[in-house]
């Protein structure tokens, strides 16, 4: 098992054993099981539960640095979940599922499966009818809109951070482009990658295509990295964005990103995304990052338009899609103005 996907490294992790779990495509995934995090106390009314999916390369322990006292997501008024995601290497993933359903025979999946599994947290393990709120960022993002839409009745509230309802044609480009720089890897063989094999180049060739699409021109350009303590872009792109990715499984990435490519509420609404969106019952706050090259802010324009109770928040940031990753302050403090008014509408 890969020594990153551990207690040690994320913090203790809870599991829900889900069983043989039938996916979208058509597979059944034998002895699944979904982890997850908590911090707060479920009240006896069960009305305080916030769910905080995570975003793609990411753990349940990636959102809790918007989790704390005196913050929006106080630990003392809400109980808040963070679900694990099927491929992200503590859930039922292609590091840690025995033959014959590991690395290259993982099934694929879909955002629709991890929403699924999730509810059975929510309503089975944990007994809660209703949410008080679901949010996310990017692939958080895509699996709120997912609840929305699929669960209406148990969300009453929802936010949205720099994702979509439907992955953007461009954003699906970048995840091909960064899927082929993995896999043309002398080392992907028989269509993944096997224990022992030096993950190097893999990784190195992934932290470069978000090196491109992650962050702004701006920041490039203005030398923000300064601003984070490195002395050069380089130092910035070794330091951070590489040290970030190294220690990740690659067949891990690749079955998240196959699923954040086909990321789409379409299919609840004969592939209509406009009509999906019309079935959102929820307050449904919608922001965006400026300058996000993956999901740019014309697009949550669109989702929001059809969105019944929709509320535009964008956020000016310069640093792209990466402005959830508390790089500043100010970010910080912008997507906390947002989720505080999502929480109290």
């Amino acid at each position: 098992m890969n020594a990153y996907y551990t207690d040690e490294v994320h913090g203790h992790h809870e599991y829900l054993e889900l069983g043989g779990f039938p996916l979208r495509s058509g597979y059944t995934l034998p002895d699944a099981k979904l982890a997850y995090k908590t911090q707060g106390t479920l009240n006896a009314a069960k009305d305080n539960a916030v769910l905080f999916p995570h975003m793609y390369s990411g753990t349940s322990a990636s959102m809790e640095m918007y989790v704390g006292e005196g913050r929006p997501l106080d630990p003392s008024k809400y109980f808040v979940i963070f679900p694990g995601q099927f491929g992200g290497g503590f859930s039922s993933s292609p590091s840690n599922t025995p033959p014959p359903f590991d690395r290259g025979q993982f099934p694929p999946l879909a955002i629709a499966d991890d929403v699924i599994a999730q509810h059975r947290l929510v309503t089975e393990h944990f007994g809660i009818s209703r949410l008080h709120a679901v949010l996310g960022w990017s692939m958080g993002a895509q699996q709120t809109y997912e609840w929305a839409v699929r669960f209406p009745d148990m969300v009453p509230r929802a936010a949205v951070f720099a994702g979509n309802a439907r992955t953007p044609v461009h954003n699906q480009i970048f995840i091909d482009t960064h899927t082929e720089l993995m896999i043309s890897d002398p080392a992907f063989r028989g269509g993944f990658y096997a224990d022992g094999d030096d993950l190097t180049l893999a990784l190195k060739r992934h932290a470069v295509a978000f090196s491109l699409m992650g962050l702004s021109a701006a920041f490039w350009r203005d030398e923000l990295w300064r601003d984070l303590g490195f002395v050069s872009s380089d130092d910035f792109r070794q330091g951070f964005l590489r040290a970030y990715f190294a220690p990740m499984d690659p067949n891990n990435l690749l079955a998240q990103a196959a699923k954040w490519r086909g990321g789409d509420i379409g299919h609840h609404a004969g592939g209509d995304v406009a009509a999906a969106l019309g079935k959102i019952t929820a307050t449904f706050f919608v922001s965006s990052f400026s300058e996000d090259l993956f999901f740019p802010p014309e697009d949550h324009d669109a989702d929001c338009a059809h969105i019944p109770n929709g509320r535009r928040r964008p956020i000016e940031t310069p640093m792209g899609h990466f402005g959830m990753f508390a790089l500043r302050e100010a970010d910080q403090a912008a997507v906390d103005a947002v989720i505080a008014e999502m929480l109290a509408s």
